[in-house]
């Protein structure tokens, strides 16, 4: 018979611990410390343009016209950017490619940009943005969960599994039923979640490069430079071999840096249409549109409100003839998350 394996003393499993328990020193405090660190509005590069993008004052409109002849004979601006000119769409999932860079017939929220402007600096640039005239068809906005899924909101995308349902998914787990039928207690709730946005201390920036050898490089205050990669490869309809994405350091993300924003698309373009570096801050605009945040959370993506419902059916211990031998309580839950486009049921234990 093998001799039975003790476990190792307090002791000793410390001895050959190496990291749990230490401190270590961060390889970049020095530099964060010292003002050394460069983020993505910290870089400049010779001969650089400055990016501004015109944003929707309205939350659901389609657009009529949009008129630039003024922004492009203003001195100092030297291109002019419209969603006619970017018009593949991308987006993060394979089922919701259904992003432009700048809105081509309709805008979905306040923030959403129509038109951008490159010019010798951001004075001339924001300038230049006031005198871009848009007209729109206001359509009625899509505020709440319950309306916009009855049929009688108008529909946000022309495609769909339901009337304003992106994708409609089902996993199921167990007989759900069957056991809700014989739970002692069921419980039913009905939640909502207001949705939250992201605030970091570092506004989203971009700096584009393009290169007369057809080679671009983007630096960004990404967390998901891969993503961004496959998104200028695709819009601009690139290889991606003569792409390369820089994620600078971030000054906070939480997530809220890990998409591929249509800023970063737009400055490549500006880039590769004068020749000259390009970068953007994403900054409110003095007179047009104010958002409140130094993210500027209305112009980017958020988390989005959620209105789940749960049921949660509950065994008194022991009462069940299939408890467990520790005589633990079991649940058995059934959610719907986001008003019907996930549903997810399965007996927990």
């Amino acid at each position: 018979m093998a001799p039975v394996k003790t476990p190792p003393r307090k002791a000793e499993t410390e001895a050959r611990l190496r990291v749990v328990g230490t401190s270590l020193p961060k390889v970049d405090a020095v530099a964060k410390v010292t003002g050394r660190t460069r983020f993505a509005d910290d870089l400049f590069l010779p001969r650089m343009l400055h990016c501004r993008m015109l944003r929707s004052t309205t939350p659901h409109a389609e657009i009529v016209s949009i008129d630039t002849q003024r922004a492009e004979e203003y001195p100092g601006v030297v291109a002019v950017l419209l969603g006619r000119d970017l018009p593949t769409p991308y987006g993060i999932l394979p089922v919701s490619q259904d992003e432009h860079a700048l809105c081509i017939d309709k805008v979905r929220f306040i923030g959403d940009p129509v038109a951008a402007v490159a010019a010798i600096d951001e004075e001339t640039a924001f300038e230049a943005c006031e005198l871009i005239e848009v007209e729109y068809a206001p359509l009625d906005s899509v505020v709440d969960i319950a309306d916009a899924l009855d049929g009688d909101d108008p529909a946000i995308h022309p495609y769909g599994d339901a009337h304003n349902v992106h994708k409609a998914i089902a996993l199921e787990f167990g007989d759900v039923e069957a056991e809700l039928a014989e739970a002692d207690l069921v419980q039913e709730d009905l939640l909502f979640y207001e949705g939250n946005t992201h605030l970091p201390m570092e506004q989203h920036a971009a700096l584009a490069d393009y290169r007369p050898d057809d080679r671009l490089t983007l630096w960004s205050s990404s967390q998901t430079p891969h993503y961004v990669h496959r998104a200028l490869a695709t819009v601009l309809e690139m290889a991606p071999s003569r792409i390369r994405v820089i994620a600078t350091p971030n000054g906070g993300g939480f997530g809220g840096k890990s998409d591929p924003f249509n800023h970063e698309i737009v400055v490549a373009e500006l880039s590769r249409r004068t020749g000259r570096p390009v970068p953007v801050r994403c900054k409110p605009s003095p007179t047009r549109w104010r958002p409140t945040s130094s993210k500027a959370c209305g112009c980017l993506p958020t988390s989005h409100p959620a209105v789940p419902n749960a049921d949660t059916g509950r065994h008194s211990p022991g009462s069940h003839s299939r408890s467990t031998s520790t005589r633990r309580p079991r649940s058995w839950v059934s959610t719907r998350l986001g008003c019907g486009s996930i549903t997810w049921s399965s007996p927990i234990r």
